[in-house]
């Protein structure tokens, strides 16, 4: 599938969109930027509509990346404008959620978030058949835009009486794992930043691992022993973050992402390769959505990774001044730097299973 892409003008925006444009399968045939990507009946201005059209036109482009959330009204509006799909950035997100679920649980989680995805927009036909007008190219009358609204959510009612089955069964498991003196320790951090690569060294693991984003949307634990000693820390692996993450899909993936929460201690996987610009960026954003998580920062550690990237392959081109005091570790999951200090301190951290200030 051959897309174009419409994107903010900054060079992470730009980077970003690609990166997910290629692992929800297409090929990226232009980018074009643009500085309000809400506006107007298209999403973006007439003009601009106009240009994508010439441009999709001679590029051969079938569909229409935008990088920002549309309505129903404007994603219809530009697909009729420039005779090709468009897609917006949480469908995109969706469709690559959907391409990586393996188990039932995800799947369901999928398909909660996708319903979810859909009912503003089906509230949105409701405006237009209210209105007399045709609701986008389907041009549903009142009573079969009623009849989706309901079916919708009673679907979602349906996928959320699933879900709180595997919920209570994880729930069990939990309360089991409080029983005994073993720690939980959550990976957390960015979209492809490492975390199943240093999971899979620490806990001598094979979890598939891939440069693409989101290879990871289930929760995966095993149990290491500390050096020197037969005590044990349960380690889980969880879903990547990503930025303007919608809170919905948060919410869809809450039973999995339940683990940060709980966890007496949280790897923020940072990846340290990259600009300091899309450092901070991303940086900020998992403080985000730790934070909508409710998950407490003083149990946070934060795992500088993929040091051996740096110029020099040192660690010393890591910038610690945007991190604002948090403790640090600098590691390389696929050379091995830094994974004797990280195991250490994570036993270090975890001494005491019911302690939840562990930096004084």
């Amino acid at each position: 599938m051959k897309a174009t892409i419409v994107t903010y003008p900054d060079e992470f925006a730009k980077q970003e969109i690609q990166e997910l444009a290629r692992a929800g399968g297409y090929s990226v045939a232009a980018v074009v930027t643009q500085r309000q990507v809400v506006k107007s009946e298209f999403g973006v201005g007439v003009g601009k509509a106009e240009e994508l059209f010439q441009m999709v036109t001679e590029n051969g482009s079938d569909t229409l990346i935008v990088d920002e959330s549309l309505t129903s009204s404007q994603a219809n509006n530009l697909a009729k404008h420039t005779h090709v799909e468009v897609v917006d950035r949480e469908r995109l997100i969706l469709n690559i959620f959907a391409l990586r679920a393996k188990t039932t649980e995800a799947k369901l989680q999928v398909q909660l978030a996708e319903l979810r995805y859909e009912l503003p927009r089906a509230r949105d036909a409701v405006r237009y058949s209210v209105r007399g007008e045709r609701a986008g190219f389907s041009g549903m009358g009142e009573t079969a835009v009623d009849i989706k609204f309901r079916a919708l959510k009673r679907r979602m009612v349906t996928l959320r009486q699933k879900l709180a089955g595997a919920e209570s069964s994880r729930t069990l498991q939990r309360k089991e794992r409080l029983k005994t003196s073993d720690a939980l320790v959550s990976f957390a951090g960015y979209t492809s930043s490492g975390k199943t690569t240093l999971f899979n060294r620490l806990a001598s693991e094979a979890k598939e691992e891939s440069p693409a984003l989101f290879t990871t949307l289930t929760t995966t634990t095993r149990a290491i022993t500390g050096p020197g000693s037969k005590r044990r820390v349960m380690l889980s692996d969880t879903v990547g973050f990503i930025s303007r993450l919608p809170t919905y899909l948060i919410e869809s993936f809450k039973s999995t992402l339940e683990e940060l929460t709980i966890a007496d201690l949280v790897l923020l996987v940072i990846d340290a390769s990259e600009k300091p610009e899309s450092v901070a960026i991303k940086f900020a954003s998992c403080k985000d959505t730790l934070g909508e998580l409710a998950v407490d920062p003083k149990k946070v550690l934060l795992v500088l990774n993929k040091v051996d990237l740096l110029p020099g392959r040192t660690g010393e081109g890591v910038p610690d001044g945007l991190y604002e005091g948090f403790p640090t570790v600098r590691t390389s999951a696929t050379r091995g730097d830094g994974m004797r200090q990280l195991r250490n301190r994570i036993f270090e951290l975890t001494q005491d299973r019911k302690a939840r200030a562990y930096h004084r």
